[in-house]
């Protein structure tokens, strides 16, 4: 399960966030996660809250915004709106997409004292 090793990543970037910045308590914290990520979000969570203990994020609420996967198609010139890798486009049936959106995990925002 790779959401444990995410959440770790998630923590040292905020605990570095923390020395540079100067603050001492995150309250919330939002990511972006594209749908097409490979992230199971329930996991995710549960690991956050298993890693934030004894960190400066100990008590933070994690918000998680879901970014839907997105495509230009080659075939119909247009952008689409894409579920899961490899399906056609939505529009014409094509297969010559590219993936231009949906595969993101960042820190969007920290609420911090």
């Amino acid at each position: 399960m790779h959401e444990f090793s995410l959440g770790e990543s998630i923590i040292e970037t905020i605990t570095s966030q923390a020395r540079q910045q100067g603050f001492h308590h995150i309250r919330r914290v939002w990511l972006e996660i594209g749908a097409l990520a490979n992230v199971e979000l329930e996991a995710l969570r549960f690991a956050f809250e298993a890693v934030r203990e004894n960190t400066v994020a100990a008590q933070a609420e994690l918000e998680i915004i879901t970014l839907p996967g997105r495509a230009w198609c080659l075939d119909c010139a247009q952008s689409v709106e894409i579920n899961q890798l490899f399906d056609p486009c939505p529009r014409c049936g094509g297969y010559q997409w590219r993936l231009t959106g949906g595969n993101e995990l960042r820190i969007k925002e920290m609420e911090v004292d």
